[in-house]
């Protein structure tokens, strides 16, 4: 919790871990989704009982490859079927490149909510806030992978109720594209 930026405990059914030497160096959660509509919204009610939710991803030192490497093996050990469904933050400017490093099909943004104003703090733990002060939520990139046999993952595609889109991209601040380097006219 001190690591992850959400500073919460989500709800957990499944947890693995990252080992480097025998010390953890990665977690990943799967849980409950929050929010009972999205069960329902992302392949019909007949599948909501399928759907979990990867809920928390957090490294210790955050190396190239880790975050992919934790999640796709995680995927091995969860149970079939299954859909999981993920999200990538954008009021922390995460688009989800680990998602999509794992094949995770991306189904556009969450729908535009609002939140009681309670000054960044669950409701539970302010007192005296005002409940018709409200603040808009920030929308997420929403991630989808199917877990079973061939079979039951075509199936379960045909039913998806978001439609599929292309990657979402960010502009990388360590590369810029249209840099032209300088370069030595004459070395000799």
């Amino acid at each position: 919790m001190k690591l992850h930026y959400a500073k919460r405990m989500p709800s957990i059914s499944y947890a693995f871990g990252l080992y480097d030497n025998k010390e953890l160096t990665g977690v990943v959660t799967y849980g409950s989704p929050a929010s009972p509509p999205l069960c329902i919204g992302v392949c019909g009610p007949e599948c909501k009982d399928m759907v979990i939710e990867l809920n928390r991803l957090c490294l210790l030192n955050n190396k190239k490859n880790e975050a992919s490497y934790l999640v796709a093996n995680s995927l091995k050990l969860l149970p079939r079927p299954l859909i999981v469904v993920s999200f990538a933050d954008t009021s922390v400017n995460h688009t989800g490149y680990v998602y999509q490093a794992c094949n995770f099909i991306y189904t556009g943004l969450s729908a535009k909510r609002t939140d009681v104003d309670t000054g960044g703090k669950h409701a539970r733990h302010v007192k005296g806030f005002d409940p018709t002060k409200r603040v808009d939520r920030p929308q997420k990139h929403r991630y989808i992978y199917f877990l079973g046999s061939k079979k039951e993952r075509r199936d379960l595609r045909k039913k998806l109720r978001y439609e599929e889109q292309g990657y979402p991209k960010t502009v990388s601040e360590k590369y810029i594209a249209d840099h032209k380097p300088q370069v030595q006219g004459i070395l000799f």
